[in-house]
């Protein structure tokens, strides 16, 4: 008697079990049931199609050999049951069956299994405000929702649009609706900073600066109370607690939560989140059914908490584990490092591990190192900067997160990926320090920017190194924190240099960098300095040499002035 599978959920890590399971168990009987009539789609793409980077939507249901993801697809290449438009109602775990109905007429039928699979992914949040049901406020859900909001960009009906959320979605969205609609948009964020709890506030601030040259205005530590309809019941206005902004489209991305009723209502065990608890080869407290992707709860491989990981790349990871334990191919699933990156006009930011913020919060001795240097070989015509932040337990130097921020292209991707398998093993500073990384001119430095640095977090947690944050340095320079005993040092090029001193002659002095030992004697004695450099290198090699004729008032701005311009603060010149 062959063996019955039956996978609830068809976007991605249900085909993914579905299919691996065909070819491991070619016997087995496997049916592969949807709510949808558009299934087995890149959801993370939504926004490329919107913006016009993908030019049809078919394109995000394709394979690489250009065949649609659609039931005869499944039928009869992969040789699977399909039943799309079909709702799993509840499951009789006693009885081994799974109650359905026909979403459009309304039937309803039984599918018996021998074992259940639960891929029934994610819903997004929709915030509980006035208005949030009138026509034009969208979530981005489905492929369904992003057809229809580009129909209304193609149909010319958006001038004007507001994002709620300054995550990784809302971001995308935003960037998807200025760039080739030319829609004005503003992202309202209810947190402090863009992509909150994701990266620090530094590199944050620069996304947001790079936003705002792109014509995206962004309104942080601010939240929508309202949305306002014309006569029509079309939304036309958002108000939020400071302000009113017009729109005719609005996007809600608050982020998304598991749908797991079927689930819960089977009895299975939760978490407090509401994600289906499984173990590490994704059986739920039934062993009998399995559940992988958004709607399940993982590991974080840092902290060794649980954690929510809605990701497609986590969902079709989970779902081989699920089919190689149904064809008793034992296989773990142990959790996530927490790896992200996205594209923003033409910049890119990604990060892995977790930001200093949720590291403190979490109990780590949290320090952060941020580095600026080229992402390849200085005098290399295609060389770019590259912004990287090393997350480190000052405690064991045990390294917690990594984020980077650089020109589009694949050179942070790349030490995005080396420092999520590196975090994932439990790596430390100097691991970093000696990683062996491919270098040619064309691709990299000599000493790369991870291994920058981990040199430089090691300096600071020994005690070699002592910074002023940005925000510090920032709050001075906008008179917003008052430091009398303060003085900028800049050891730039005097064409650099002299005209910021003469421009804040109370607060910065120019000496050039090669000409400090031979009159550091002239520094005033009352001062703490504040040393600027482009990039921070030349500063902490000051500050070692200052610190061994007995001045030790100093701190280095991390990533120098490289950072500084990058943040559009007024007073940059």
């Amino acid at each position: 008697m062959s063996q019955k599978i039956v996978v609830v959920g068809a976007v991605a890590a249900g085909p993914k079990a579905a299919c691996r399971a065909r070819r491991l168990l070619p016997d087995a009987e496997i049916t592969l049931i949807d709510q949808d009539n558009l299934i087995s789609y890149g959801g993370c793409g939504i926004p490329y199609y919107v913006s016009g980077d993908v030019s049809d939507e078919k394109e995000l249901r394709s394979t690489s050999f250009h065949m649609v993801r659609d039931p005869y697809f499944f039928q009869e290449a992969k040789g699977l049951n399909v039943r799309t438009l079909t709702r799993a109602v509840s499951i009789d775990r006693k009885a081994k069956v799974v109650a359905v109905e026909n979403v459009e007429t309304g039937e309803k039928d039984e599918i018996p299994y021998d074992q259940l699979v639960l891929a029934t992914g994610s819903q997004p949040n929709m915030i509980p405000i006035p208005g949030n049901d009138l026509d034009g406020v969208f979530t981005i859900s489905s492929l369904h929702k992003a057809i229809a909001i580009k129909d209304l960009l193609a149909q010319g009906k958006v001038g004007k649009a507001v994002v709620i959320g300054g995550g990784a979605i809302g971001i995308e969205m935003a960037e998807s609706l200025a760039d080739l609609w030319g829609v004005e948009t503003k992202i309202v964020e209810f947190m402090p900073q863009v992509l909150p709890r994701i990266v620090d506030v530094t590199i944050a601030s620069m996304v947001q600066q790079h936003l705002k040259e792109n014509g995206v205005e962004v309104f942080t530590s601010e939240a929508a109370q309202r949305f306002e309809a014309d006569n029509n019941g079309w939304v036309r206005k958002v108000v939020t607690n400071k302000r009113e902004l017009e729109s005719d489209l609005v996007i809600v991305a608050a982020g998304v939560r598991p749908r797991s009723e079927l689930a819960r209502d089977a009895g299975l065990q939760m978490s407090p989140m509401g994600a289906i608890v499984v173990n590490q080869r994704m059986q739920t407290s039934d062993p009998a059914i399995y559940a992988a992707g958004d709607c399940v709860e993982t590991y974080n491989l840092v902290t060794g908490k649980k954690a929510y990981a809605p990701l497609g790349s986590v969902a079709n990871r989970q779902g081989r584990v699920v089919a190689d334990n149904l064809a008793g191919i034992p296989s773990r699933f142990d959790g996530v490092v927490g790896s992200f990156i996205m594209k923003v006009f033409d910049i890119c930011v990604g990060s892995t591990g977790i930001s200093t913020e949720v590291a403190l919060a979490e109990g780590y001795r949290a320090v952060n190192a941020l580095v600026v240097q080229s992402d390849r070989a200085h005098f290399f015509p295609t060389q770019a900067l590259m912004f990287n932040n090393l997350v480190v337990d000052s405690s064991d130097k045990r390294v917690l997160g990594m984020q980077g921020f650089a020109s589009m292209g694949d050179g942070l991707l790349a030490r995005i990926n080396a420092a999520a398998g590196m975090i994932a093993n439990g790596a430390r500073i100097s691991d970093f320090s000696n990683l062996e990384l491919a270098y040619a001119p064309p691709f990299s430095t000599a000493v790369d920017v991870l291994n920058a640095a981990a040199n430089t977090a090691d300096n600071l947690v020994e005690g070699r190194l002592k910074t002023i944050t940005t925000e510090e340095f920032v709050a001075w320079m906008d008179g917003k924190a008052d430091h009398p005993d303060w003085m900028a040092l800049d050891l730039r090029h005097p064409k650099e240099a002299e005209p910021w001193a003469k421009t804040y002659p109370d607060r910065w002095m120019a000496l050039v960098y090669d000409k400090v030992r031979a009159n550091y004697k002239e520094l005033p004695k009352d001062k703490a300095f504040i040393l600027i450099c482009n990039a921070g290198t030349r500063s902490y090699e000051i500050q070692c040499f200052l610190r061994s004729k007995g001045i030790d008032n100093t701190f280095v701005l991390p990533g120098g002035l490289n950072v500084i311009r990058r943040l559009g603060v007024s007073w940059w010149q």
